[in-house]
């Protein structure tokens, strides 16, 4: 746990592993019903790789700006210099943020936007955004769980949700008021700040909390990011599909192999592992293609 503002209230929560070598390692930022820990699958393997991540619990900001001082703050106290971020859902929105706060002196070497979204107003919660912070914790959750799906699932997304669920119930009041105001709070991303960062769009073509439209903005903004798009996987897919996403974060970050923001150990890199990943390039390129 860290504290970087003159607030001491204000504690970051992380898991940093893998190799204390690499200088860019790959950073998670979870929703606004996640934890740290709800990127433990990704921790795992990637790791297991020889991959540097650090996933992170945000403290309470109630502002974009204050956030992304915050962030920019533990990013000097951890001493990192240039990271990638993959961000989901709040967290894929506020990554941009930072991408775009810090663009003057970039921080932000790539993103990974999972089921992430450009502009707050999708929501139409905007006039409510500044009154979470009087609502009791009860009707908070209740806000964030509206969102979560509902009807038959496959076992590996039930127990995702379980696991969300079980995470939310962890958070305080403040913490979810704070985030659902970031979430909610009238903003949108300036693409033309952060036009030059490589971009990966991670999203599912089952139910999401994201509309179809919400979706097509993103891929309008990002004209040349990658696509990595999951036939299943909900609003949680780092944990009911993490296999596909783990490969996904690999291949986004294989563009960076054998330079200084590479974010794995050199001596990992092995012949073979490429072989794999030039395979699954490959037969992803030819699903897009179809």
């Amino acid at each position: 746990q860290i504290i970087v503002d003159d607030d001491d209230s204000k504690v970051w929560s992380l898991y940093d592993a893998g190799p204390r070598s690499i200088r860019c390692p790959l950073i998670f930022l979870p929703p606004v019903s996640g934890t740290a820990d709800v990127f433990f699958q990704q921790i795992l393997a990637l790791t297991g790789w020889g991959y540097r991540v650090i996933a992170l619990q945000y403290p309470v900001y109630w502002d974009h700006l204050e956030f992304c001082d915050g962030f920019r703050k533990l990013l000097d106290h951890l001493q990192l210099d240039k990271v990638h971020l993959f961000g989901a859902s709040l967290g894929g929105f506020l990554a941009q943020k930072f991408a775009e706060y810090t663009h003057k002196s970039p921080r932000v070497q790539s993103l990974i936007l999972c089921n992430a979204f450009s502009d707050t107003s999708i929501f139409n919660q905007t006039w409510t955004a500044n009154s979470f912070w009087l609502m009791p914790a009860f009707m908070l959750k209740k806000i964030v769980l509206g969102n979560f799906a509902s009807g038959p699932l496959d076992p590996e997304m039930a127990d995702g949700i379980d696991f969300m669920v079980d995470r939310l119930e962890s958070l305080g009041q403040s913490e979810l008021a704070s985030r659902l105001t970031l979430n909610c709070q009238n903003s949108y991303v300036e693409p033309h700040k952060i036009r030059d960062i490589p971009v990966t769009i991670m999203d599912v073509f089952d139910q999401s909390a994201l509309s179809t439209e919400a979706k097509e903005e993103m891929y309008k903004l990002y004209p040349n990011a990658r696509r990595a798009h999951l036939k299943t996987g909900g609003n949680f897919p780092y944990l009911c599909r993490s296999a596909e996403v783990n490969l996904y974060i690999q291949i986004h970050l294989l563009q960076f192999h054998g330079t200084r923001y590479a974010a794995i150990d050199p001596s990992m890199v092995s012949a073979e592992e490429l072989e794999v990943q030039k395979i699954s390039l490959h037969t992803s390129n030819e699903h897009e293609e179809q």
